[in-house]
């Protein structure tokens, strides 16, 4: 059944939840009184839920909140049609959920609603108590300007090259037909947006070279194993495609491996990205934040082509994060280096 306004404003919460939860009502999403809101969490995320349902009802819109296990078991094989019906009467749209494996379609659902009626959506996958206190207390306007100063450089770069002390070194060769987009935190209709945000990302034209996952990867892989600064994982890229992964954890190279093996494209880098946000300071073990820390991450998989304008697809889509990245920018006038072991040269 669909969870009502009580049981959520019943829910007790730390106080420290509030500030992120303002953040991203107010800041984040910039919802207004008369604009509807969908709300979809989980048991193992219900209190910062209801740490943002607290903000909605202070603001006085209207919203619904759905806790999923009320309504499907997990994982699930679907988004339940309550939600899906919910969403298609609001403006807003907020996923405060802790996903479990093969869950990847149920996600698209929704995200598909997103797309279609161009709603403000804000994907909070596995977001924790941690990350409340940290990445979504980050000051979203500055991370905002610096993301565009970002946004600008790249978008008159013809390709992008990335070295770090552990051994990465890539050069992702751009396509001008493919889009640059900012996801800051400040979510707009034309791309939904993570929360904490902070990148700057495209679907390249080609990678190549060796990129080593020092931090953490994405999806359910990153509940299972976290940081990897232990264990690091090497990969080799050739034309845009994995040709290997190596690690000393090989059930992490397995499973990685098997992951991004699951239809034609899952080996193919979908998404480059640079990450903005100044106000992630160290690698905690949870993609959704780590992804936004300062240096490069890509992902292999979907290159989410309604936006990047990429044509091919992928069922699936994993994030593989790096750690203090330099970065240079080449470009028609020469290249440009806008980052020094993990630093930003450049500055709004």
């Amino acid at each position: 059944m669909t969870i009502t306004r009580t049981p959520l404003l019943d829910v007790a919460f730390p106080a420290d939840f509030t500030p992120g939860a303002r953040s991203a009502v107010t800041t984040c999403l910039r919802i207004q009184p008369a604009e509807k809101v969908t709300l979809i969490t989980d048991q193992a995320t219900i209190e910062i839920a209801a740490s943002i349902v607290r903000e909605l009802e202070t603001l006085g819109c209207p919203w619904n909140g759905f806790v999923l296990e009320e309504l499907a078991p997990r994982p699930l094989a679907g988004m339940p049609a309550e939600v899906l019906a919910d969403m298609e009467t609001s403006q807003v749209s907020i996923f405060a959920v802790q996903v479990q494996q093969n869950e990847l379609l149920s996600r698209r659902q929704m995200t598909d609603v997103v797309n279609r009626r161009r709603m403000r959506h804000a994907h909070m996958v596995n977001i924790t108590p941690q990350i409340m206190l940290e990445g979504m207390r980050a000051d979203f306007a500055a991370v905002d300007r610096l993301s565009q100063c970002v946004l600008e450089r790249v978008n008159r770069a013809t390709a992008v090259r990335a070295t770090t002390a552990a051994g990465t070194e890539i050069r992702a060769e751009l396509n001008p037909s493919y889009k640059w987009l900012k996801t800051s935190g400040i979510i707009s209709p034309d791309k939904w947006g993570n929360l904490p945000g902070g990148e700057v990302f495209t679907a390249p034209g080609e990678v190549n070279g060796t990129f080593v996952v020092d931090g953490v990867v994405g999806d359910y892989l990153c509940q299972r194993y976290g940081s990897l600064a232990a264990t690091p994982m090497t990969i080799t890229i050739a034309n845009n495609r994995i040709v290997a992964c190596t690690s000393s954890n090989t059930q992490l190279q397995d499973d990685f491996w098997e992951y991004t093996h699951r239809d034609e494209n899952s080996d193919r880098v979908g998404e480059f990205a640079i990450g903005t946000n100044i106000g992630v300071t160290r690698v905690i073990g949870n993609i959704l934040q780590d992804e936004k820390f300062p240096g490069i991450h890509i992902a292999f998989g979907d290159p989410y082509g309604q936006h990047t304008g990429a044509k091919w697809t992928s069922s699936t889509h994993i994030d593989v994060v790096g750690l203090h990245f330099n970065i240079w920018l080449e470009s028609p006038s020469g290249e440009e280096q806008i980052m020094h072991e993990g630093r930003f040269l450049i500055q709004p």
